[in-house]
């Protein structure tokens, strides 16, 4: 009788799990295929006035930490300085953390104005490690490209604190 039972419970739960499992694979579906359809829809023009496209941000917030990451250090305190101005990190924190990264390269105030990597860092322009170049500013406003803009203040503030250690 206790196997019985047992047989049972564990038919009905597998076919609760299978059921769950066939629902969010539905979903999943239906996201991408929204995602896809977002980015069909959204012409070059389009793309540049309301921001990167949703299957570009997720990329970017789903890839790895290289695609987020600073390639120079110049150009990591020049994020840090646009994530304070644009309160995307802690302002405390992200500027302490430029001065001292500055002071450490040794770029003083008038060199800073001349390196390229600082000042496009500063305009939010992230050079990443992959060799690509990220307008943070262009990405858009939406939720997602918060998300992306954050993650990026994360990636390039520990990096910061990496190279002071």
């Amino acid at each position: 009788m206790k196997s019985a039972k047992r047989l049972l419970c564990s038919v009905a739960i597998a076919s609760a799990l299978l059921s769950s499992l066939s629902h969010a694979a539905t979903w999943q579906e239906q996201l991408n295929s929204a995602a896809s359809q977002l980015s069909q829809n959204s012409g070059s023009a389009s793309t540049q006035q309301s921001g990167t496209s949703l299957s570009a941000l997720g990329g970017l917030l789903n890839g790895g930490n290289q695609a987020l990451s600073a390639d120079t250090m110049n150009n990591a305190a020049g994020i840090m300085g646009y994530c304070a101005k644009n309160k995307l990190a802690s302002v405390t924190s992200a500027e302490n953390i430029k001065s001292q990264v500055l002071e450490k390269l040794g770029l003083s105030a008038p060199e800073q104005k001349e390196d390229t990597n600082f000042l496009e860092g500063l305009q939010g322009m992230l050079n990443t490690k992959d060799g690509e170049q990220l307008n943070l500013n262009n990405i858009g406003s939406t939720p997602l490209a918060e998300k992306v803009k954050t993650k990026a203040c994360d990636l390039v503030l520990k990096q910061g604190m990496n190279f002071l250690s």
